[in-house]
């Protein structure tokens, strides 16, 4: 068991500034305490704003600090293996960004070297921890729609300004070499994820997967069908090359006695309908939406508790979503 947890990030870009970053030192028992990118300038200015006493140009240098004692991998898929493999080797529990990796055989080799160094590895799906979607579970444990029939998902997403015109500039996360897929595996991922949470392993899913704009060498929409263990039956539909005013970020889960509509992606109302009418809860995600996540990690490492989300939990979104894509 760990008592203080104190923690390096490695790839303190965007997702870290208020996402996670600062939730390190708010969480009881837990400190951040150094930070690594590439840009040594890049990595002095973010340790300078944020108060972290240590920074590092070179990952290998901050997973080897002996004041750090687990490390979050913040980087991009491409990275997410090699580092994990470094981090498990120094003795060091790791947690991944999502998706952890770009595939299924990526996460299941980082899982497979969990067990043999016996460290542990969790993965950012946060939604996991999030009062909005703990919300969504507890009225389907409750059954307040009954028995669940099937889950349909919706997604349309406008294209980001930099990916589109004459001379785009492509962004990391349309280019599959370094996150395994366009944005349908950035943002699918924790779809796939919270639906497992709670509805259940899915044993069966496929897809039509395909580059329709042209804007990038990622597929921008994809369609898929998939069922669960329980029976349950799902679809999705998702596209990134509408303009703003279809921009639609929908999902609803039916059941015998009615139906759940909410949203995965910062719309805070979860819409309840049944023969007794309709009911809406308003729940806002907090400031740092990675916090009661991380809080529940640092409980686990104390001996505390127990994180809902594992290297083996993690994995599952990449194989759902390779089965879609027909990439295994």
């Amino acid at each position: 068991m760990m008592d203080q947890i104190k923690w390096g990030i490695i790839g303190c870009g965007n997702v870290t500034e208020v996402k996670s970053g600062p939730a390190f030192d708010i969480v009881d028992n837990s400190e951040l305490l150094a930070v690594m990118r590439r840009n040594a300038n890049l990595a002095a200015d973010y340790a300078s704003r944020h108060g972290v006493p240590e920074w590092y140009s070179d990952a290998d240098k901050l997973i080897n600090d002996p004041d750090v004692n687990a490390i979050y991998i913040a980087t991009p898929p491409d990275a997410h293996e090699s580092l994990a493999f470094k981090a498990m080797a120094a003795g060091k529990p790791v947690y991944i960004e999502k998706p952890m990796g770009r595939n299924g055989a990526e996460c299941d080799r980082i899982n497979a070297e969990s067990k043999r160094t016996g460290v542990p590895v969790f993965v950012a799906f946060y939604r996991r921890s999030l009062d909005y979607f703990l919300k969504v579970k507890e009225l389907i444990d409750q059954k307040v729609i009954g028995e669940i029939r099937f889950v349909d998902i919706c997604l349309q997403w406008q294209p980001y300004d930099e990916e589109v015109g004459e001379n785009p500039k492509p962004r990391w996360r349309v280019d599959p070499e370094i996150s395994g897929g366009g944005h349908f595996h950035d943002l699918a991922s924790h779809q796939f994820d919270f639906l497992e949470f709670v509805l259940g392993p899915i044993k069966y899913a496929s897809g039509i997967a395909r580059n329709q704009a042209g804007f990038y060498a990622a597929d921008d929409i994809v369609m898929a069908n998939f069922e669960f263990e329980s029976g349950v039956v799902g679809k999705g539909s998702w596209c990134y090359t509408i303009n703003k005013e279809q921009r639609e970020d929908k999902a609803q889960i039916i059941g015998s006695k009615g139906r759940i509509t909410f949203s995965f992606f910062e719309k805070f109302d979860i819409i309840v309908e049944t023969a007794e009418g309709t009911e809406v809860f308003n729940i806002p995600y907090p400031k740092h939406v990675q916090q009661q996540l991380i809080d529940s990690i640092v409980k686990e490492l104390r001996g505390e508790g127990k994180c809902p989300s594992s290297g083996e939990t993690g994995a599952r979104a990449n194989h759902i979503m390779d089965w879609i894509t027909q990439k295994q």
